[in-house]
């Protein structure tokens, strides 16, 4: 594997970390949102990552890497929303009640987000220290080309 495709899957492994951070943030955000444009409660959403395909284009066009290894590294498939059914809180002075008094309470485990978020965090740093790697490598390498 050479340096900038090692640069490359790093890369993008931070881009895809950080749209999962922004996934959490939003559910997060919306954990108690009763009435969303859509009609209904807001429901958790989900990041689902896939590897990315030799279809993707290179990053750095002119340096493809040889060899026989296959990674591209990761990206986002798609967010999809989750279908785990809605919490019901009986509160009869809530706008959003129903003729028994319950509300439809949005799918968000705060718990759950919060255990996503640190994985999430984990992986992001994971991959900032391969970047933060590959170039003190790259420097040392230069190093001795000087010498």
């Amino acid at each position: 594997m050479n340096f900038m495709r090692s640069l490359s899957i790093s890369g993008s492994a931070l881009t895809a970390e950080r749209l999962r951070l922004d996934v959490i943030a939003n559910n997060l955000a919306n954990a108690n949102t009763t009435r969303t444009a859509a009609g209904g409660p807001y429901r958790r959403q989900v990041t689902v990552f896939a590897p990315r395909g030799e279809q993707v284009q290179w990053m750095f066009p002119g340096l493809e890497p040889s060899g026989t290894f296959k990674g591209r590294g990761v990206r986002v498939a798609g967010i999809l929303q989750d279908s785990s059914p809605l919490k019901r809180l009986y509160n009869p002075g809530h706008p959003d009640a129903d003729s028994s008094g319950y509300v439809s309470m949005p799918n968000v485990n705060p718990v759950t987000e919060m255990v996503d978020l640190m994985a999430a965090t984990r992986a992001y740093e994971a991959n900032v220290a391969a970047i933060s790697a590959a170039r003190q490598m790259a420097q040392r390498a230069l190093e001795m080309g000087r010498q």
